[in-house]
């Protein structure tokens, strides 16, 4: 090379960026790519496993670092080289999650499932009977497997479940390793599975029609030839429960049969008798802002339901809140005595009208100077009638005392109910 013509680098640009960066051609990693898929492939330990794991870490740490050459013919279409070998150390990861296991711990996990599934689930006789079958295969090839006595009692779905939670108590004992005893945990993986499996064929209460349902838990058992009197039978079948005074079988009812017709029915025989047994079914029919499971959870008279029907005063339900109103008079909590009160000034005069009655259900005397005050200045002579009936309810010589004096008052409403506080 002469003087004139001083070394300068090749204009082809194979030695990369001009800040000075080293660049690796993609096919390097690709090599190391395939090595490590042949390590996957060859693996038969947890160890060996573990080991390709890690492998994969560093190829994907030394790919962060790296600044990729281009490769002949990239265009920017698809894929660039980055995300390629990105998308196969994912791929190849997914493999040696692939080929780990069997592990106990998925049998246990499994079986666990199962008991839950068994637990709560409605079965038929049928049904219990194939869960039964089913969990005594299980536990009989746990016993193969293991070398160790295992039993279950199948006479009802708590037995089972019991039967199952000792088996997997033996199977975590048993000291598993998913290396030297592979065979054994794929044994015992493969039996959970389809026991699983036996569990989703297994008939349901839900497989069945309703009436069917009905049947099958003694609904009908009530009606004979001679009190078959109405039609549907179901219909028949309320009356008579209501007329003995069995929550029970209504509140299945209630569940079961979803037609207006029925629900409007039971709900009233539900009311005519307001059974204590009815107060959870009915409180999450009034948490829907109906009135007549209102009205039914005043006629029970839980105290629990206070809170949520002081929720429904000031809603803008006129309706609905006397409703509350009254129920809440009924229930007779004293915590209600506040709330109830701080409607005697609504807007409307019906709600006013049915919180001073509802005070006087509820009897505090707490409520005797807002409720005189009402019977004082009230423009509306049914919410004055009202506080004059509600002070006489409460009864002591200062609500009395407060209502007789309107003996000669212009309405007759009022009049009436201070001649009878005067009587009192």
């Amino acid at each position: 090379m002469s003087s004139e013509d001083p070394e300068t680098p090749d204009d082809s640009g194979d030695e990369g960026p001009d800040d000075g960066e080293t660049t690796v051609p993609p096919a390097a990693f690709e090599e190391r790519l395939d090595e490590a898929a042949a390590a996957i492939e060859a693996a038969e330990t947890e160890a060996a496993l573990d080991d390709t794991g890690a492998t994969l870490d560093g190829i994907e740490a030394d790919l962060a670092d790296a600044t990729l050459a281009a490769t002949a013919g990239q265009d920017g279409d698809g894929d660039d080289p980055e995300t390629a070998l990105r998308d196969r150390i994912d791929e190849l990861r997914e493999s040696v999650e692939s080929k780990r296991g069997p592990y106990v711990e998925t049998v246990i996990d499994e079986l666990d499932s199962a008991r839950e599934t068994i637990t709560t689930t409605e079965w038929t006789d049928e049904g219990l009977g194939d869960v039964g079958a089913a969990a005594q295969r299980f536990v009989e090839t746990a016993g193969e497997t293991l070398g160790e006595p295992c039993t279950v009692d199948t006479g009802n779905a708590e037995t089972i479940t019991t039967g199952l939670s000792d088996v997997s108590a033996v199977i975590e004992d048993a000291g598993l390793h998913p290396d030297e005893d592979e065979a054994a945990i794929a044994t015992l993986l493969s039996g959970a599975e389809s026991l699983t499996d036996a569990l989703d064929d297994a008939q349901v209460f839900g497989d069945l029609e309703i009436r069917e349902q009905l049947s099958r838990m003694g609904f009908y058992d009530v009606l004979t030839p001679r009190n078959r009197t109405d039609f549907p039978p179901e219909w028949n079948a309320i009356k008579l429960y209501e007329s003995r005074g069995e929550a029970e079988p209504i509140l299945t009812a209630l569940e079961k049969l979803d037609s207006e017709f029925m629900q409007d029915n039971i709900l009233d025989a539900l009311e005519h008798f307001a059974p204590e047994a009815a107060f959870e079914d009915v409180q999450a029919l009034a948490k829907r802002r109906n009135k007549q499971p209102v009205r039914i959870l005043g006629r029970i008279g839980d105290e629990r339901a206070c809170e949520m029907l002081e929720g429904f005063l000031g809603g803008g339900d006129v309706e609905l809140e006397k409703t509350a109103l009254w129920a809440l008079g009924c229930i007779g909590g004293e915590r209600s005595t506040e709330p109830v009160a701080q409607r005697l000034v609504a807007d409307s005069a019906e709600v006013r009208s049915a919180a001073a009655r509802s005070l006087g259900l509820l009897g505090d005397t707490r409520a005797i100077d807002p409720l005189a005050d009402r019977l004082a200045a009230d423009d509306d002579e049914r919410v004055r009638a009202s506080a004059a009936w509600s002070l006489t309810q409460i009864g002591t010589a200062r609500a009395l005392d407060a209502v007789a004096e309107y003996a000669d008052d212009r309405s007759y409403l009022v009049q009436t109910e201070a001649e009878q506080a005067t009587g009192a």
